[in-house]
């Protein structure tokens, strides 16, 4: 069986069988989290800085406060050096999808906060840029990985439940941000 036949209700399934850890927020949405465990790891590289990051944010309960701040870092804005706090939701989503995926493979980001400045900059090349970018305030990241499908990820990020995801095909990435929860680009 591959991924892209495995139903929501059968994802559920297997994750109703393991360990019970309630997130701090958004308890609802982060019903496939709460299967995940007692610890939540990150690992992504970025292909624009040469960085990479593999860390363990979430322990028992309770983010990690210098792991927040080690990846804050790492998701800067790589082109004007702006580091601001990432919403820790966004990076929920993505480790939640990631364990879907069920791969060792980091994720490539290929870009998390973005300052007003590069945001205007994109806007100007591209009508896919949103004015109001879920990226300016540190909820969104956009990710790749070469061993799995653009619609593998989109099913993975929106079986979570938990906020916005947008497939771009022609761009071979995923959005995921902490949004509302809302799905395009299928």
């Amino acid at each position: 069986m591959t991924f892209e036949t495995i139903s929501r209700r059968g994802i559920l399934g297997v994750f109703a069988t393991t360990t019970v850890a309630a997130a701090p927020v958004m308890a609802n949405a982060f019903g496939l989290m709460r299967g995940a465990g007692d610890i939540r790891r990150v690992r992504m590289y970025s292909g624009r800085t040469g960085e990479s990051i593999d860390t363990v944010y979430w322990v028992d309960g309770k983010y990690i406060r210098d792991a927040l701040n080690e990846i804050n870092v790492f998701m800067r804005d790589w082109r004007t050096g702006e580091v601001i706090g990432v919403d820790p939701r966004t990076i929920d989503i993505a480790a939640a999808s990631h364990r879907l995926l069920q791969t060792n493979e980091p994720y490539m980001m290929l870009s998390g906060y973005r300052s007003p400045k590069t945001n205007a900059m994109l806007r100007s090349r591209s009508s896919g840029v949103a004015r109001n970018s879920l990226h300016m305030v540190g909820k969104a990241a956009d990710l790749r990985l070469k061993s799995r499908s653009v619609s593998q990820m989109y099913k993975a990020a929106a079986a979570c439940q938990a906020g916005g995801v947008g497939k771009y095909s022609r761009s071979n990435f995923v959005h995921m941000d902490c949004g509302p929860v809302r799905h395009w680009g299928a």
